[in-house]
């Protein structure tokens, strides 16, 4: 065998020709497993810097390989017949025999210390892996270091899937300054306009830029290229069709490279038909999704619901879903970039509306689900899950409200989703889509009586007691003229709570009180009788009615213990906690106060611990912990700018709150009271809770 003309110890890695930026943890997560093992394979979607991420890494860890690092490209390869020849012509080996190509390569890496970089396997893969199999168990110190869109399929092979960069706003305390998306495209930037500065009058733009290309760098690099002819503004602006804007900036570049079209149709080839017919309909999704929603929307006579989750597991292999797994289960992501491209196949199918409509089938399906189940065991997960669904639910209410004939699904989604309005922190949006949906639902209906009484929900959630009265009024009303006794039940208990709000005790008993009587079905523990007896209870207390408040709220939390509820039951501890605290009982009631924010824990019930920590406020004033108290009234005041109405503006909680700030005041002193006041002030939700909850140590405690 000759010696090869073209080898170097040193091996011969490409010069890199543009800055790298970004990419530290990956790039110390690859260092390490490459450490671990002997097959690395780097995947990500096409333009996602696998490529450049590995080149990186090779000019890193040159100097550990005794025998050098050697690159290999295949990108232009397009016989898998060629693939050893290929490698071993970049390997510069040079022999003229009829030896097989497999044993000259093999015996040339021999027993050499070296590092194979083989780039772009993704359209050669069963070549590239039967050759990698070869050359790893015939020569034991050689590492393979590969880049494909989907991995090798070899028992002893590591992948490591390369996400796009991180975009502005992926972590809140982070500068858009020092932000890997943001950094890439001014260095690219720099390049192409020598005078382009990164400062606050175009930070916004560059940021909102990143963040409409995904962080994905091939689009970021094309990206920054229009800086010759336009303006960062002008290419937000024109973003609209990014596929045409960022085409033939370069005509040096491979050609699946020249556009990001190119990038992502090349993927696209790589699919079978029916793959290729799955990522289509799955662009219906927004955000992520699981297997099980991918198996109802998409799945007919041509792709059979059985086929979904091996198409599913191949479309992960091919870099086109990414995969998230973690305490809650797996789910999938179509990046908004691949979405698109999914989508304009998905127009050329016409299959677009017939996806729309499955989609909100299932998400309705999945909301009345989650209603059923909502007051039961299951209460978290429903809490984790719908979250998680926030923007699958965002995309089917539109496709309702904007669909003809489809507006009465609308409120039934919105209806059945009151839980997800009130409970899980989005009072907001769910009041404005009610609103919308009402709006396009003028007709008197059961569904529409519905929504008027989750609108009143909502709102009184948000402290809006005129506005809840309102709507609960409107609904009673509405029930009455379509015969539903159930509307007209509900109808009274948020009557009642508005009521409550608005300090009308007596009004406010009355209508719970026949909320609770009249409320026979059992199935409808929640929102409307076990809240009714929550609240009943504090108008009792209010009243000076304790030892009947607290035996109410006694049974209650044995029926949330017998039913496995939480969310409820949190405010029946808060509430069994004013009850004990107006009895002198104050370690009684800062166990219940504690044992309810405790819960609030699992649920973004802000509301909820604010309420809660303003008892504990009360209840620490009454055992002369005046310091603890006064800190809590700090953070209090700071928190609920940002919660809401404080204290929803109820009479019997904005008086006790008042009374407390004196207490503080008068046992502490100006001075000392406001220091504890200002050191408050400077807590967050969590840090305030974890102090309440005796979790951080306090002078006086």
């Amino acid at each position: 065998m000759a010696t090869p003309t073209g080898w170097r110890r040193e091996g011969n890695l490409p010069a890199e020709l543009t800055s790298f930026v970004g990419r530290t943890r990956l790039l110390a997560n690859l260092k390490r497993h490459l450490g671990e093992s002997r097959l690395v394979t780097v995947t990500g979607i096409g333009g996602v810097g696998k490529s450049r991420t590995v080149l990186r890494l090779a000019h890193q860890v040159r100097a550990q390989y005794e025998d050098g690092v050697w690159f290999a490209d295949l990108a232009r390869l397009q016989d898998s017949g060629m693939v050893r020849h290929t490698i071993a012509s970049a390997l510069g080996i040079a022999d003229q025999s009829s030896r097989a190509a497999s044993e000259t390569l093999s015996e040339w890496v021999g027993d050499r210390d070296m590092l194979l970089i083989i780039d772009t396997c993704e359209h050669l893969v069963q070549g590239c892996a039967e050759l990698v199999e070869e050359l790893l168990e015939s020569n034991p110190r050689l590492k393979v270091l590969a880049t494909s869109r989907q991995s090798l399929h070899l028992p002893y092979e590591h992948v490591v899937p390369v996400p796009p960069l991180q975009v502005p706003g992926d972590d809140p305390a982070e500068s858009l300054f020092t932000n890997e998306s943001v950094q890439l495209f001014a260095a690219r930037a720099g390049a192409v306009v020598p005078d382009f500065v990164l400062d606050e009058r175009n930070i916004g733009a560059v940021a909102e830029l990143c963040r409409r290309l995904d962080g994905i760098p091939l689009a970021i690099e094309l990206a920054a290229v229009r800086l010759r002819a336009l303006s960062v503004e002008q290419i937000v602006e024109l973003l609209a069709d990014r596929f045409s804007l960022l085409a033939g900036a370069s005509r040096t570049a491979l050609p699946r490279h020249q556009t990001l079209r190119a990038a992502i149709g090349w993927s696209h080839e790589l699919c079978d038909p029916a793959e290729r017919l799955l990522w289509a309909r799955l662009s219906v999704f927004a955000g992520d999704f699981e297997l099980d929603a991918a198996r109802f929307v998409c799945a007919d006579e041509r792709l059979p619901a059985e086929r979904i989750t091996d198409l599913v597991t191949g479309l992960v292999e091919k870099s086109v879903l990414l995969i998230r797994s973690n305490h809650a289960g797996v789910r999938y992501k179509l990046i908004d970039t691949l979405a698109e491209y999914g989508e304009e196949w998905l127009d050329k199918l016409g299959e677009r509306e017939r996806m729309r409509q499955q989609h909100l089938d299932y998400y309705l399906a999945l909301a009345q689900r989650g209603e059923d189940a909502w007051s039961g065991p299951r209460q978290i997960y429903w809490f984790v899950r719908m979250r998680q669904e926030h923007d699958n639910v965002r995309v089917a209410l539109e496709h309702a409200l904007r669909t003809p004939g489809s507006a009465a699904q609308a409120l039934t989604l919105l209806s059945s989703l009151w839980f997800m309005w009130v409970c899980c922190g989005f009072a907001r949006e769910g009041r404005l889509y009610l609103e919308r949906a009402l709006h396009a639902n003028p007709g008197v209906s059961k569904e529409r009586c519905k929504a008027l009484w989750v609108l009143s929900y909502v709102r009184s959630a948000q402290g809006d007691s005129a506005g809840a009265l309102e709507a609960a009024e409107q609904c009673s009303s509405e029930a009455v003229r379509v015969g539903d006794s159930k509307a007209v039940i509900l109808a009274s208990k948020m009557q009642g709570t508005a009521a409550l709000l608005q300090g009308d005790l007596q009004k406010a008993s009355a209508l719970l009180g026949v909320a609770i009587e009249f409320n026979t079905d059992n199935k409808e523990l929640n929102p409307g009788l076990l809240p009714a007896i929550v609240e009943l209870s504090l108008v009792l207390s209010s009243q000076g009615e304790l030892y009947e408040a607290e035996s109410l709220l006694v049974d209650c939390l044995q029926v949330f213990r017998e039913r496995g509820e939480l969310w409820v039951s949190s405010y029946a501890q808060w509430a069994l906690s004013i009850t004990r605290l107006a009895t002198r009982r104050t370690s009684q009631a800062l166990e219940s106060a504690r044992e309810g924010v405790r819960i609030k824990r699992y649920f973004h019930d802000t509301l909820g611990t604010l309420l809660g920590l303003e008892t504990m406020a009360r209840i620490f004033a009454a055992d002369e912990q005046f310091e603890t108290a006064a800190k809590l009234l700090g953070a209090l005041q700071q928190n609920w700018r940002t919660a809401g109405l404080p204290m929803l503006g109820a009479p019997f909680l904005t008086g006790d709150h008042e009374r407390c700030i004196k207490e503080c005041q008068k046992a502490l002193g100006e001075a000392a009271y406001r220091a504890a006041f200002d050191e408050g002030a400077r807590l967050d939700l969590d840090e305030v809770s974890a102090l309440a909850l005796g979790e951080l140590d306090t002078p006086d405690a």
